[in-house]
């Protein structure tokens, strides 16, 4: 890529026609925004600070003002590159050099020139979530010292680094600011009750999003770190720190993902310490860092956390911090030194200026070390990516958990025949390794046959986007017995970005973690299981030995795009529903007021073939309706929501303008008035939308609605307050029901159907009926493999086993047999991936089910089927509802 090499005053510069005192005078940011970074009450909003950005690369001809692609909603997201005038006259070559080691395919002794030739490559990101204010503030006060500063140190990493600052969500801090400086009476301004989601559907789960890459956010910032630039260093900034610590970060507490190198731990735990040694240097008490938060290192999909599977360090920080001062608490706990806390912080009054000059030094450390090491982290992420080839390449055996245990196991045999045995017999992990089943797949082919073959290109971009490298087949070809279509995929394993490959695909394997055995779990900081082919029900081979056929590798970074084609010969085109894009189409049509019907005995999709009507999906063509053919009509949807926005509520409405699905975001104070029916025809409640009852636990999300809207909540926002209530909403909603509508509720536990009064209990509870406690079961975020009631218009387009995600959701005992059951696990070993701790309690237990009220129905979801918009596998059970 040919970047700007720089805006007009640097291009004047350059060739020598201004002088240098005057390229060099640059706008303080109290010049520009009226304030210094860090003053209290004070914030700055995207607006102005987009202006002063470009005004830095237009003052000084250290900055490039770079725009990375758009937001959401329509704002330009930026990146500042800034470096050396001299580095940003060879910038393409750095960057080549930057790519070049990342991806491996070098030898060794070029690798080490280049590592030698090249400077380190830096990422520092900012304001990801708005309301911690810190991220953001921090980043323009260090874009204005590295413009300006003319210290050694500040000149030391201009001359050996490529810094790249970037805003990581423009529509956020635009919101957010605002929002707070909205109030003329400074004391009372508040980044508190924000009205909407500060990222137009996830919040805060923007920064769940990095495998899966659906924000355009996330797909500008997953492009540079993994296509275009390739850095060797990653810091995420955010906030807040646990309580009486000011800032948390590296190195993070166990476990780690058993995929990484040890490189990449040992550099993290390297920038821990040159991050912590400055703030010790400088007096700034207060950093904790391992078993002193909750951050790990296990789960992909964070900002931060997917740099891992790409062989960076990335770096965390959770700092405190607010325009409006607070107190730091006392926390006896942490007034004791230790290896967590080296030097803690005492409570004491806490201004925002405190919080951007430790960010402003924790920057300076990562560079200086970046600076200083330069040639040592590009010569590292070289060598990262080439041990991963290099076990793409060959038999690899990679222990986890799972594994250890059947090698504990043999040790505990082995000990019962020789008792006086000191040490185990080494040959026991031998004899693992000797297991050809046990190896680590060196390749994974994705059939084009596969019944969603679309949703299948959709994984593969979404890998592509990642920077994974992926073969498609030119025509057929024969591996292990089985024949592919042309046009199949491959991807080897033999690449840098392995270990992201790997966890696409395999399950993940997260240990028993408890504080102390017989004690509760420990949290993950995430997820424990994820497999993405998994989730989005991808159809995949594993080869354990390395294939090689008809094939061409695709380009980097490049989507796939399935072209479109007309539909086939005959008066009525068919569409099968085991395809989620047949939805998208259907919609299309019904949108356009063309018809089109459904097969009552299958839930195929019929519509008039037309030349006009282009589709890549695949069709087949019949020149008569079936008997069970009925004409649809689009429903009328009402997509529950809040005030401040509901990240569940967030997601679906994500998926209803992807699908094409017409739905109304309706909030509580509407469904208080009754007559729902005369207005919707289906009502979707993602969890958090139903009255909680009593002894359940209560959300912690959101504003207390309990009391009224604050008087500085201005319109439209103040006409969304408030939650649905039991004296109002729950009759409101049986009445909608039993005048024929469907109500589609996605956990939102037993709490549902308690209030409609159906003969359904929990299946979490012990022999006593009590229920069960985290000690006995616990099962967070994993994939599970579920049994599905087949035949059923809930069920269309389903075969009769789908994974699903699942995490510590509702499970439920059904005792009314008019009430039908949709998902259920059918056994007592279900886990495909992640961690699930009591699995005994899975067996028989109903995940989903279809009740009648009146009318109408209620299909009631345990866990989230369109979890952060990723489960593709189980948006066909909503979809199936939607007409």
């Amino acid at each position: 890529m040919n970047y700007w090499k720089a805006s007009f005053w640097l291009l004047l510069f350059t060739l020598g026609l201004l002088p240098v005192s005057q390229a060099q005078q640059i706008t303080s940011p109290k010049l520009h925004f009226g304030f210094d970074i860090g003053d209290d009450y004070q914030l700055a909003n995207f607006q102005q600070t987009e202006i002063y950005f470009k005004k830095l690369s237009e003052q000084s001809d250290r900055v490039i003002y770079y725009p990375i692609g758009k937001t959401e909603e329509g704002r330009e997201q930026c990146m500042l590159i800034i470096s050396s005038p001299e580095n940003l006259k060879n910038l393409d070559r750095y960057q080549e050099i930057s790519q070049r080691l990342a991806r491996a395919e070098l030898k060794e002794d070029e690798a080490r020139a280049l590592a030698k030739e090249g400077k380190s490559v830096v990422w520092i990101d900012g304001g990801l979530h708005s309301t911690e204010v810190v991220g953001m503030h921090q980043l323009i006060q260090t874009a204005y010292l590295l413009a300006s500063s003319k210290d050694d140190e500040t000149m030391n990493i201009l001359d050996n680094s490529v810094i790249l600052l970037v805003h990581a969500n423009p529509d956020g801090q635009e919101l957010v600011s605002n929002w707070y400086m909205r109030e003329p009476q400074i004391e009372k301004r508040s980044t508190s009750l924000v009205p909407v989601l500060y990222q137009k559907y996830a919040g805060h789960d923007n920064n769940r999003d990095f495998f899966m890459l659906n924000l355009k956010e996330s797909q500008n910032m997953a492009r540079q770190l993994f296509i275009e630039w390739n850095p060797q260093i990653m810091y995420n900034h955010h906030q807040t720190a646990p309580a009486g610590a000011v800032v948390a970060g590296a190195p993070y507490r166990d476990p780690f993902n058993y995929v990484f190198d040890p490189l990449l731990m040992s550099g993290i735990d390297a920038l821990g310490a040159a991050m912590s040694s400055r703030l010790n240097a400088e007096n700034k008490p207060g950093y904790t860092a391992k078993g002193g938060s909750v951050f790990s290192t296990w789960y992909n999909g964070g900002l931060r956390t997917t740099t891992y599977f790409h062989n960076m360090i990335g770096l965390l920080t959770e700092i405190i911090g607010n325009p409006t001062p607070y107190d730091i608490p006392l926390v006896p706990s942490r007034l004791l030194p230790s290896s967590d806390t080296q030097n803690p912080v005492l409570p004491q009054r806490w201004h925002f200026k405190q919080s951007i000059d430790y960010s402003i030094s924790l920057n300076y450390a990562v560079m200086g070390y970046a600076a200083r090491y330069r040639d040592e982290v590009l010569y590292n992420i070289y060598k990262m990516g080439r041990n991963s080839i290099e076990k793409g390449s060959k038999d690899t055996w990679s222990l986890s958990p799972s594994k250890v245990a059947v090698i504990d196991s043999a040790v505990q045999q082995s000990r019962k025949s020789n008792p006086n045995e000191r040490f185990p017999n080494p040959n026991l992990i031998e004899q693992l390794n000797k297991n050809p089943n046990l190896r680590d797949a060196r390749a994974y082919v994705i059939p084009a046959d596969q019944a969603d073959f679309s949703t299948a290109v959709k994984f593969l971009n979404a890998l592509i986007a990642n920077g994974i490298e992926v073969l498609q087949t030119t025509k057929e070809f024969t591996v292990a017995g089985k024949s592919y279509p042309s046009g199949s995929y491959v991807i080897k394993t033999n690449q840098a970005y392995r270990p992201h490959i790997l966890d696409m695909f395999e399950p993940q394997d997260h240990p028993n973690d408890f504080e102390y055995p017989g004690g509760p779990p420990i949290p993950p900081y995430d997820a424990a299981g994820w497999t993405l082919a998994y989730i989005m029900n991808v159809k995949f081979d594993r080869f354990l030995d390395d294939i090689d056929g008809p094939f061409q590798k695709l380009p980097i970074g490049e989507k796939i795009v399935i072209p479109p084609f007309t539909t086939s010969k005959g008066k009525y085109t068919v569409l099968s529903p085991a395809i989620n894009d047949s939805y998208e189409l259907i919609n299309k049509l019904l949108n356009e007021k063309q018809k089109v019907w459904r097969d009552q005995a299958n839930g195929n999709f019929y519509f008039v073939s037309k030349s006009s009507v282009k589709t890549n999906l695949p069709t087949s063509a019949i020149d008569k309706l079936p008997e069970g053919a009925k004409l649809l009509k689009s429903s009328r949807i009402a997509l529950w929501d809040t005030y401040g926005g509901s990240m569940p509520s967030g997601w679906i409405r994500f998926l209803m303008e992807q699908f094409q699905y017409n739905a109304s975001v309706v909030f509580p104070p509407e469904f208080e008035k009754g007559n729902l029916k005369e207005k919707y025809d289906v009502i979707i409640l993602p969890s958090g939308a139903i009255p909680r009852l009593q002894g359940s636990v209560k959300s912690s999300y959101g504003p207390n609605f309990n009391n009224g809207a604050p008087e500085n909540i201005p319109s439209p926002y103040r006409e969304r307050w408030g939650s649905l209530t039991v004296e109002k909403s729950i009759p409101a909603l049986r009445e909608f029901m039993e005048k024929g509508g469907t109500i589609v509720s996605i956990g939102n536990g037993l709490d549902i159907a308690k209030h409609f009064n159906l003969e359904v209990t929990s299946a979490l509870v012990d022999e006593n009926n009590k229920p069960l406690r985290a000690v006995d079961f616990y099962t967070p975020g994993s994939v599970l493999s579920a049994k599905l009631a087949t035949g059923l218009p809930d069920t269309w387009g389903y075969e009769s086993n789908i994974d699903v995600y699942y995490s510590n959701s509702a499970l439920f005992r059904i005792h009314d047999e008019k009430i039908t059951p949709l998902l259920w696990f059918e056994s007592d070993k279900v886990l495909k991936s992640g961690w699930s701790w009591g699995e005994k309690y899975l067996k028989d237990a109903v995940l989903a089910f279809d009740a009648k009220i009146g009318k109408g129905k209620l299909v009631c979801f345990g866990n989230d089927i369109t979890f952060r918009a990723q489960t593709h596998g189980t948006f066909k059970l909503l979809f199936n509802q939607l007409y």
